[in-house]
């Protein structure tokens, strides 16, 4: 099974068992939700969300069968995956992920790979490495069309973007 990373368990709340996750997932609506499925720490322990709910910038959940805080400790500090086919993404929607390593052609020309994806304030720049390293923001009219299938961004004047 494909598992994609949503998050880690940065801390627990409370006494009943709440977990504080920190997540930046691009796709948070379709994940934290009650009944779904998430997969927790390095053995990917299958667990289900009971409830959701936002608390400053983290993302609350408790967990089927965890009642109390002592038996939620063992996940602290764990990465939390979801599995991609429990996504049900469409055909042309991509995850951040998805994009690493995918070459970047700006009007036919290579430019280079997505190396790397950063988050700027509330802007998601992708870090593209070619000649000279540059950044495309992500939700950006340089982006033209994600080609899944050939691994292919394609942009317009985002050669501009270069320093």
């Amino acid at each position: 099974m494909e598992y994609v990373w949503i998050g880690k368990i940065v801390n627990t709340h409370g006494i009943k068992g709440e977990l504080r996750i920190k997540s930046d997932f691009e796709k948070k609506d379709l994940v934290f939700k009650k009944g779904f499925e998430i997969y927790i720490g390095d053995e990917k322990n299958k667990e289900t969300i009971t409830s959701y709910r936002v608390h400053k910038d983290y993302d609350m959940v408790t967990l089927e069968g965890y009642r109390d805080i002592n038996e939620v400790l063992k996940y602290l500090k764990s990465n939390v995956f979801v599995a991609r086919k429990d996504l049900e993404l469409d055909n042309n929607e991509v995850l951040l992920e998805d994009l690493i390593g995918m070459e970047v052609k700006d009007n036919q020309e290579i430019m280079g790979k997505i190396k790397d994806y950063v988050y700027n304030n509330s802007n998601i720049l992708l870090v593209v490495s070619g000649e000279k390293d540059f950044y495309i923001p992500y939700k950006s009219n340089y982006i033209i069309k994600i080609d899944k299938q050939n691994k292919i961004v394609y942009t317009e004047n985002a050669k501009d973007l270069i320093l």
